[in-house]
């Protein structure tokens, strides 16, 4: 039996098998849905298995291409024929035409989802971190495009050629150079910009005329707990040795600070007013990220750490910006904790001064009736219940100056 005689009934025999399946598939599908519900036409594309199917049709078809070409092939060779396509030539076309789709693919990326990147910065530092990034963007974009301008079209021009033999070139000083040294010049004034801003966000000098106002939060599975310091504007002393059923922070009542200090459902900050915040954790490892003020730092069981920022955006004013009368800044937690996690969120509000000083008003203290009485401390005998006794900071002021004379008679 000759070459192509074998090829042919090899082929017939494939389309053969092909026709069976395909006549099974089609019986069974009949049978199927003699038996079956209607569906739904419409929800079918819905469906992880309509693109699983669509998947192996397309390889199904690529490889009854890639063997109908490959008998054209072998029957020329057969017949003594020069070859019919040149597949060198043809791979080189595929070189270019998947540079132009993937140049207009870097080019949708920036128009369809560049505004997606990053919502707009409502914090001082936000516009220096975007700005880096900006310019680390077009850099790595223009490095990008012109290297793989130069690797697809010289793949295109120097495609094989059978006259033309390759030019061995094994080194040459002058190009080593080049890409040794722009590159480490160009890297050097990226990391200069990102320790000079990082130095201006956390060692930043302290204006006596505008202290930055102290919240602390605590993290923990799979909630934040926001403290804010009282009229006394400093937030007490904790310590984990102190944490009980009860005194859930751990909050130290020895120290006057504490006895003011109050629970938030929520972080409200005054615009144009500094703010750190004091981040820790109660059990593992979680991050704290609010995204619109470029604020991401770990809070770490057992260690204290610190971030300050200044709001500039007020929460209605980034309303108007975005149309979306709904927008709310928020609170996530960016480090994977469990199961929960992407429920652990807060909701935070930019607000005037004014607005944010009435919203103090309506705070709960943590120092709560409760407490009082578990810990030995005096509680005030025209109190009312706990939730609304303790909302003024006339009332705070009171149990802190009982407090004090209470201890004093201990001693």
């Amino acid at each position: 039996m000759s070459l192509r005689k074998l090829i042919v009934n090899k082929t017939m025999a494939a389309l053969a098998v092909l026709f069976t399946v395909f006549s099974s598939a089609n019986a069974f599908a009949q049978e199927a849905a003699a038996t079956a519900k209607p569906v739904d036409m419409g929800e079918v594309h819905k469906t992880a298995v309509f693109y699983v199917l669509l998947f192996l049709l397309l390889c199904l078809f690529i490889a009854i291409v890639g063997k109908a070409l490959r008998v054209y092939e072998l029957t020329r060779e057969t017949q003594g024929k020069p070859e019919g396509i040149n597949w060198n030539k043809v791979n080189a076309v595929l070189f270019v035409a998947f540079l132009v789709v993937g140049l207009y693919g870097v080019y949708w990326e920036y128009t369809v989802h560049g505004s997606q990147i990053l919502p707009e910065a409502a914090s001082e530092h936000g516009k220096k971190i975007d700005q880096m990034f900006s310019i680390t963007l077009w850099l790595t974009t223009i490095m990008f495009v012109l290297t793989h301008l130069a690797l697809f079209l010289f793949t295109y021009i120097y495609k094989y050629n059978r006259n033309r033999r390759a030019y061995f070139y094994p080194h040459n000083n002058t190009i080593e150079r080049i890409w040794t040294i722009i590159p480490a010049l160009v890297l050097t004034v990226l990391v200069l910009m990102g320790f000079v801003t990082w130095r201006s966000i956390f060692y930043k000098a302290e204006d006596p005329n505008n202290r930055p106002i102290s919240i602390e939060v605590t993290s923990s599975q799979f909630l934040w707990d926001i403290r804010y310091p009282g009229p006394d504007a400093v937030v007490g002393k904790r310590s984990y040795k102190l944490t009980t059923a009860i005194n859930a922070l751990g909050i130290d009542f020895n120290d006057k600070n504490s006895l003011d200090d109050l629970m938030a459902e929520e972080i409200v900050l005054p615009v144009n007013k500094p703010v750190r915040f004091t981040l820790t954790s109660k059990d593992v490892i979680h991050s704290f990220y609010m995204p619109h003020f470029r604020v991401q730092l770990n809070t770490v069981p057992g260690m204290v750490s610190y971030f300050e920022f200044t709001p500039t955006i007020t929460t209605e004013e980034m309303r108007t910006k975005t149309n979306d009368p709904k927008f709310n800044y928020i609170l996530l937690c960016a480090k994977i904790c469990g199961a929960n996690h992407f429920n652990m969120q807060k909701n935070v509000r930019v607000v005037t001064e004014q607005e944010y000083k009435e919203w103090l008003t309506q705070q709960t203290p943590y120092l709560t009736n409760d407490l009082r009485k578990a810990f030995n401390l005096p509680v005030p005998t025209e109190a009312a219940p706990a939730a609304t006794a303790d909302t003024t900071a006339t009332t705070a002021a009171k149990v802190e100056l009982d407090v004090k004379n209470q201890l004093a008679l201990k001693k």
